[in-house]
């Protein structure tokens, strides 16, 4: 069974793209974020018409999560309990909920694609927002773990944090100064792996493998990249893993996403092989 996750950066945009991609990578499921549409805008027949099924979750032309699967997912959330909301120059209890959270069940597996907050300057309250989403995701996830220990939980998506320096090679990114490497950033990605959460990829993609660059100044010719895409997963998912990769060449070509695909194979058959064929 392989599970995928991929910022696609507007789905409207991108949608033949990533079908196509995942046909030919044979993906069970894909976790999407930055979808940057409505459910009702969501060009689900592509998807459909190579043998998915979709829980969409946007609220705007901003933000959005989704899964796209070839089995039946139950047990849909588009929260997880005390997520943080925000509003621009807005403070306290009672904000807007984004759209950046949706948790299925496929397979006996809890998956959730994340869209971590961005964090904007250190200086901004969207970097507080991004730390307190980051820790009530923790709370959140080690809650779950410690009712049910034999749970394969996978939080994958967007995690805008580099958690270590062989992770980012942008020119003008410092320590100290930036978002995405800063040290409470770092530590707060690093909080869950103290709780039992295993980046399942970096163990079999070597260091300095990015998942982001950006479209100005050259990035992606350059290397210019950040690794900020990941996939972590609790003890029982972690020991399913068999395979994972890192998808580079879906930057290239016409209209990509600033992002490319992260993938994992795990030793599960998928449930329902009766597959369309797509030429």
């Amino acid at each position: 069974m392989r599970i995928a996750t991929w910022n696609v950066n507007s789905i409207r945009a991108r949608s033949a793209r990533v079908v196509d991609w995942m046909v030919r990578e044979d993906i069970d499921v894909l976790a999407m974020q930055e979808i940057k549409c409505k459910p009702e805008q969501f060009p689900a027949q592509a998807f459909e018409d190579a043998g998915y099924e979709l829980a969409i979750h946007g609220l705007s032309q901003w933000n959005g999560v989704a899964f796209a699967s070839r089995e039946p997912m139950t047990d849909v959330a588009t929260t997880f309990p005390g997520m943080p909301g925000f509003l621009k120059g807005e403070e306290g209890p009672g904000l807007p909920l984004e759209a950046r959270a949706m948790g299925v069940t496929v397979n006996d597996l809890r998956l959730w694609s994340l869209y971590v907050p961005n964090g904007r300057t250190l200086d901004d309250p969207h970097y507080v927002y991004k730390l307190d989403w980051l820790a009530r995701l923790k709370e959140h996830a080690s809650a779950e773990l410690a009712a049910n220990p034999q749970l394969a939980l996978a939080l994958m998506g967007d995690w805008n944090v580099a958690p270590l320096d062989s992770d980012q090679n942008v020119p003008g990114l410092v320590p100290g100064l930036s978002t995405h490497i800063s040290a409470p950033e770092r530590a707060a990605f690093h909080a869950f792996e103290a709780a039992g959460f295993t980046d399942v990829v970096r163990p079999l993609v070597p260091e300095g493998a990015f998942t982001y660059w950006d479209y100005k100044q050259l990035a992606f010719p350059r290397n210019e990249g950040m690794r900020i895409d990941f996939i972590l997963g609790s003890p029982a998912f972690a020991d399913l893993v068999t395979g994972a990769s890192i998808h580079r060449n879906e930057r290239k070509g016409d209209a990509p996403s600033d992002h490319v695909p992260v993938a994992v194979e795990l030793a599960l058959e998928a449930e329902d092989d009766d597959r369309p064929m797509i030429f």
